[in-house]
């Protein structure tokens, strides 16, 4: 888990790290092996294709689609500071 929070937090950009990292703290608790093997292999993509499918501009991979990508395209653990 360490290693996939790390990569989660540090991929280059402030809004890959946000969205990727802030989906990693928001769930990572109620993951399973399974989760946690789904979502290592999202961290070996490219972020803008991430970010991509996230946002409903691109279509999102069979191997990626489903409900952990479901809960990701809903951004709603992302916290904006005002």
């Amino acid at each position: 888990m360490a290693r996939a929070k790390f990569r989660s937090w540090h991929r280059g950009t402030r809004e890959a790290d946000y969205m990727i990292g802030g989906y990693f703290d928001a769930y990572h608790k109620s993951w399973d092996e399974v989760s946690l093997e789904w979502f290592e292999k999202l961290l070996d993509q490219e972020d803008v294709d991430i970010i991509a499918w996230v946002t409903k501009t691109a279509p999102t991979p069979t191997k990626f689609a489903g409900n952990m990508m479901e809960q990701m395209q809903k951004l709603n653990f992302i916290e904006i500071k005002r």
